[in-house]
Parts: C-alpha cells; structure tokens; sequence
C-alpha cells in the first residue's frame, strides 16, 4: 500500500510537500506571484490532489501562499520588515513564555527540557537541519508549557505557525543550528536556576539572533520590490 492508498500516511506527505515549498519560497527559488499548480505539484510529488491541497492550505495560513480567484495558489508577496515585525512580536511573546516557565516549571518538566536540548547535540554534529527544527519546536513548545497558562500557550503557538518557515529558514544560514543550540544552553541555564528576567532577557537576543539571520532572504526581498 503506498502513500496515496493509506490514510495515515496522507498527513506525512502533505508535510513533506509543505516544507519542500517553505525552504522553496523562503530561499527565493519561487517568486512572489508564482502560481502553484495543483496538478503540477501532484506529479512532482507523486501525489493526489489531497495533500497537494492541504500542503497550499498550510501555507495559506503561514502568510506564505494567497489562495486568489481563478488563479488558485499564489505565492505571496513579503516585505523584510514585515519578517522583522513578526520577529519582534515573536521576540516579546517568547520572553513572556520563558520568564514565567522559569517560574513555573517543574522539576520533571525542567528534566524534560534539558533531555530535548541534549538530544539536538547529535542534529547540530549531523548537519541535519530537519531534525534540529523538530527538536527546536519541541524545545520551544516545552517552555510554552511550562508556562502552565493555556491561552498563552494558545497564542504562542499559533504565532510560531505562523511563523514556521521563516523560524525555519534561518537554521539553513551559516552555522546557525549551532549558534542556535548555544543560545538554548544558556536559556535551559537560566531556567534551571529559576532566573525568569535573564532567561527573558536570553530569549529576546536568541529571537533577534535568529531574524538576523536571515539577513540574506530579506535582501532578496527588497531586491525584488525594486
């Protein structure tokens, strides 16, 4: 039974088309206003319709893609202070979440923290960027529920999905999982002594860390609007 006739591995598909036209975009190999053929997308893929459209409907949410009349997919149009201003809410929301969590947490969730954070050594040595991101978003949805408030943990997540594949794209530039992996040793650090206002003050730099790092995307968007 392949991909397309077992159910359960509809949704793996539909993510792995997903992440291929994230780093697609984000790398600047697909122009804004490119059309994203549905039909061309199921060939390349070797897939259906199905997760073809689920994989456009994600990136419809993530700012990626507009769905436009007649026109289908389309993927849209980004500026690099428009990335800049999500970071710096991005930045302030992560701060919150980690100053509470360093409250907060407890011993087993702290344990638990520092397991996903020594886990990412092998990724960073690997040069496996997949993985890292895997282990990163764990890490970072670790703190959110740490924070043991649901409707920040709400609301932190639903920011992270939106910005999924630019958090994303920035690991592929220049080292930076292992820059990346620094900067949560001194968060996982400041957690484990209970220091909410320097684990705060580690995860505004890390988020500012992590939009300068994608200093090379935004150039390519400010070179395409003029």
């Amino acid at each position: 039974m392949n991909a397309e006739q077992d159910p359960s591995a509809a949704p793996l598909l539909s993510e792995r088309i997903r992440l291929a036209l994230a780093d697609e975009i984000t790398a600047g190999l697909i122009a804004p206003g490119t059309q994203l053929d549905e039909q061309q997308l199921g060939t390349r893929f070797g897939a259906s319709r199905t997760p073809v459209r689920e994989a456009l409907r994600q990136l419809s949410a993530s700012g990626l893609v507009e769905m436009r009349p007649r026109r289908g997919a389309v993927v849209a149009a980004m500026t690099a202070a428009r990335i800049f201003e999500m970071f710096e809410l991005s930045a302030e929301i992560e701060a919150l979440c980690v100053r509470l969590a360093a409250w907060r947490m407890t011993p087993l969730e702290r344990n638990h923290l520092r397991r996903i954070h020594e886990e990412s050594a092998d990724a960073v040595a690997r040069g496996d960027i997949d993985e890292y991101d895997r282990l990163n978003w764990r890490f970072h949805d670790t703190i959110y529920e740490g924070t043991h408030n649901a409707f920040i943990v709400e609301q932190a997540k639903a920011l992270r999905e939106r910005m999924a594949a630019f958090r994303r794209a920035q690991l592929r530039e220049g080292g930076r999982p292992a820059l990346s992996r620094g900067e949560h040793q001194g968060l996982l650090d400041a957690i484990m002594r209970g220091d909410g206002e320097d684990a705060a003050k580690q995860m505004r730099a890390h988020m500012f860390n992590a939009s300068g790092a994608l200093e090379r995307f935004t150039s390519f968007l400010d070179t395409d609007r003029n």
